[in-house]
């Protein structure tokens, strides 16, 4: 057999045998989901419709209904009759929608009730999204061939009302979407876990990346995750998600440069212009006003030593330890 031949033959072998092996790999990872959901009636089923379909299913989903005013519980719990793997948890109302920190205290209702080394993988997800068949056990292969890859999500899309056109948010990819958080349990563990304030899925992400892990958002047509909120809206209007989104980055500490380019590059999404500013407005409104700030200076100069470089001002940026 010639040496050509034999590499061929070599790689029919493995061509065939890689898939069974992934698939035994697969086959004996756990992973846990966690749902908060508030006042999601019009989206909770198709999200655990979307769950019950998947080729890699989850070993439990606690969906937590946090206080809502609607159907989001009943419709749940009437979904828990048909799904064994789906449990619900009902928290009081507290009269309002806490943004931010609100939907991580929601979670962690859910999170209580596992113990998380049963389970390879935690993922926190939103009540009003949809995605693929074969999701997340494509998520699961990308965690699995990467054992420094510590949270990842496919790219997310909004659907644009009245036609078939799709929008897609815009987060870079070293970035997860915080709609759908897929964390190996060691490294959720490593960082802390989320904390409780606006600007969580931003404090993981550059928690993780100061702790020598990835994250990362696959821009992969078996990994489009569809939203139907619009990222940075909130339960009042858009121009307030913006606004917020702005105190958010002052919270987190993002560096003045920084929030200035971010305001600029939003400018180009919807709402036009006045988005990118409220951001800016927010963020200064913040500082003017004296708000607090996640209290961990590493954490800040880390912070803004990845920012500054981002803005190829390397020049400015603080050294680290």
């Amino acid at each position: 057999m010639s040496q050509g031949i034999g590499y061929a033959v070599q790689d029919a072998f493995l061509e065939n045998v890689r898939p069974v092996i992934m698939h035994e790999v697969l086959a004996g990872r756990r992973y846990a989901v966690i749902m908060p959901a508030r006042n999601e009636e019009r989206f909770v089923r198709r999200t655990l419709d979307c769950l019950a379909r998947q080729t890699a299913p989850p070993s439990v989903c606690i969906l937590v209904d946090d206080g809502s005013s609607d159907q989001t519980a009943a419709i749940a719990e009437e979904a828990a009759q048909d799904y064994a793997w789906l449990q619900v948890v009902r928290r009081p109302d507290r009269g309002m929608r806490k943004v931010g920190g609100g939907v991580i205290e929601a979670f962690y209702s859910g999170y209580d009730r596992i113990n998380p080394k049963d389970y390879d993988y935690i993922c926190k997800l939103d009540a009003d999204i949809t995605f693929g068949d074969d999701y997340f056990e494509n998520i699961l292969k990308k965690m699995e061939a990467d054992p420094r890859l510590a949270a990842a999500s496919g790219k997310v899309f909004n659907p644009s009302l009245g036609s078939d056109k799709l929008f897609e948010e815009s987060i870079i990819d070293e970035q997860v979407s915080g709609a759908a958080k897929f964390y190996r349990r060691t490294a959720f563990e490593s960082i802390g876990g989320f904390v409780q304030e606006n600007m969580w899925d931003g404090i993981d992400f550059h928690r993780a990346r100061m702790m020598g892990w990835k994250t990362r958002s696959f821009r992969d047509e078996n990994l489009r995750i569809l939203h139907y909120r619009l990222m940075g809206s909130s339960h009042k209007s858009v121009y307030h998600g913006r606004l917020r989104w702005g105190l958010g980055q002052w919270f987190m500490g993002t560096h003045p440069l920084y929030i200035f380019a971010t305001g600029v590059y939003r400018m180009h999404e919807r709402p036009f212009v006045i988005g990118g500013l409220l951001i800016i407005a927010g963020y200064f409104w913040g500082m003017l006003q004296g708000r607090p700030r996640y209290d961990d200076r590493r954490f800040r100069r880390h912070l803004h030593h990845w920012q500054l470089r981002r803005l190829r001002l390397g020049f400015l940026a603080p050294k680290l330890d």
